[in-house]
């Protein structure tokens, strides 16, 4: 069933009637005029019902793939903070979001959540929604804020991606676009990442890889239904860990070696950079051995573009050109 469907206006009107409902989140209010390509909508957002009567006008977001969702689909103007970065926006981005203030570094909590006076809320996790921080999304509902998870990290059962694709992430893409009124621009941004993904050159021969995210002692990776696997597959490797079900997963040292990947692919954070693996992959004796350590064949993804959102296309452009230079 698709999530969005359009709003009748006894639907609104009900809705209007049952406001406090924790079942549902309130209507986005119209602070501005609507875009003339905006259609009301209603939205089951990872199991919470949303319903959008006019594009949201002061908005929070919670994530780096959230706030570059909004800054792609050229919706910066609408931004009044943003919070929980996990690193810099892409060089395309900068001059967009150079104006957007930074409420926090972590989750904010709900005070300064508040203190924003934001109609909408959009968080990359689920988990960016609780009460210790920007406050659960029946609290904020009460309160008459919208809130919007990105569906590709929804966990309940018929919500979580299994597996999640491209075609799901063009899905969230024109769900976000379809919120604030601007369908064409979801449709070019569709269709450049498309023409990028048809661009990419596939290794001749099977090509195996490590996802390593984060971890020393109890590496966490990459598994089989998630971010990591699908961008390995269009990147045309094969990831050692694809038989677990889950978009990441703890594994251990000794089954790394094992399987001896070709490849290592080193998510490169702030705090836990693609350096510092280096060095613990290097200085360790068992991972030391590795063919991929040996060689040096380490490709790198930036944090944020790990995650499902607008960067996936460019991450998988990206490792295979890395492939391609390390020959």
């Amino acid at each position: 069933m698709p999530r969005i469907r359009p709003v009748l206006l006894t639907a609104v009107a009900a809705l209007a009637l049952t406001a406090c409902s924790a079942q549902s989140t309130p209507e986005a209010g119209p602070t501005e005029p609507a875009s003339a390509t905006f259609a009301p909508v209603t939205l089951d957002n990872c199991g919470t019902e949303v319903t959008i009567t006019a594009p949201p006008s002061k908005v929070v977001t919670i994530k780096s793939t959230a706030t570059e969702m909004l800054l792609a689909l050229g919706l910066e103007d609408v931004l009044i903070g943003t919070a929980f970065a996990d690193g810099p926006v892409p060089q395309a981005y900068e001059a967009a979001f150079a104006g957007v203030p930074v409420v926090s570094d972590k989750v904010p909590g709900q005070e300064a959540l508040l203190a924003l006076e934001p109609d909408f809320v959009y968080g990359g996790w689920e988990s960016n929604f609780s009460a210790d921080g920007a406050g659960d999304r029946a609290a904020l509902h009460n309160l008459g804020i919208t809130t919007y998870v990105s569906p590709a990290a929804c966990k309940e059962a018929g919500y979580m991606p299994d597996p999640l694709t491209f075609e799901e992430v063009a899905d969230e893409i024109r769900e976000v676009a379809a919120i604030f009124g601007v369908p064409e621009r979801a449709e070019e941004l569709i269709a450049e990442q498309e023409a990028t993904l048809e661009a990419v050159q596939q290794p001749a021969d099977e090509t195996t890889a490590l996802w390593y995210s984060s971890g020393t002692d109890t590496p966490y990776v990459g598994a089989g239904i998630g971010a990591p696997q699908m961008i390995m597959d269009a990147a045309g490797l094969t990831n050692i860990f694809a038989d677990v079900h889950d978009s990441w997963t703890s594994a251990g040292w000794e089954q790394v070696v094992a399987a001896d990947p070709d490849v290592i692919v080193l998510v490169d954070a702030a705090w836990n950079t693609a350096d510092k693996k280096i060095a613990l992959l290097e200085a360790n004796p068992a991972t030391s051995q590795l063919t991929a350590v040996r060689e040096k064949r380490y490709l790198r993804v930036p944090f944020a573009a790990g995650e499902a959102g607008v960067r996936n296309a460019d991450a998988v452009a990206s490792l295979s050109d890395q492939l391609t230079e390390l020959g």
